[in-house]
C-alpha cells in the first residue's frame, strides 16, 4: 500500500502524486504535496485559488452571490473583513460585510485581499 494521505475533501485513501500536487481521481481535488495534513491540527481553509485563510484575515466576493434572508445581493468584489473561521468546516467562514451581518460564505467563492 503507498504512504500517502487520503484526500482531505472524500476522505479516500485513492491518491496519487503528479508532480508537485496530490490528486484524487474519485472526487478530483487536488492539493499541493507539501501542505500541513489534517492530522497536524485540522484542516487547512483555503479560498478559491488555494490561498491558506486565517482568522482576522480580508477576503473579495468573486461572483454575485444570492444571500438566504436578505433582498440585497453580495456582488463581485465586496470586500469581507475579520472573517472568522468555522471550526470543524475547511468550506465554510463567517464575516460581516458593510451592508449585511453574520454572514457565513463558502470558500470557493472568495479570495483572498
Amino acid at each position: 500500500m503507498s504512504d500517502l494521505p487520503e484526500c482531505p475533501q472524500c476522505g479516500l485513501s485513492n491518491v496519487y502524486d503528479d508532480r508537485d500536487q496530490r490528486v484524487c481521481p474519485d472526487c478530483g481535488h487536488e492539493w499541493p504535496a507539501g501542505a500541513a495534513s489534517e492530522d497536524a491540527g485540522g484542516a487547512v481553509v483555503r479560498d478559491s485559488n488555494g490561498n491558506p485563510l486565517a482568522a482576522g484575515d480580508t477576503v473579495v466576493v468573486v461572483k454575485d452571490l444570492k444571500v438566504k434572508g436578505s433582498s440585497i445581493p453580495l456582488k463581485q468584489g465586496t470586500v469581507i473583513r475579520n472573517i472568522r473561521l468555522v471550526e470543524d468546516d475547511p468550506e465554510h467562514i463567517e464575516g460581516h460585510s458593510d451592508k449585511i451581518k453574520g454572514l457565513v460564505l463558502k470558500t470557493q467563492f472568495l479570495r483572498k485581499a
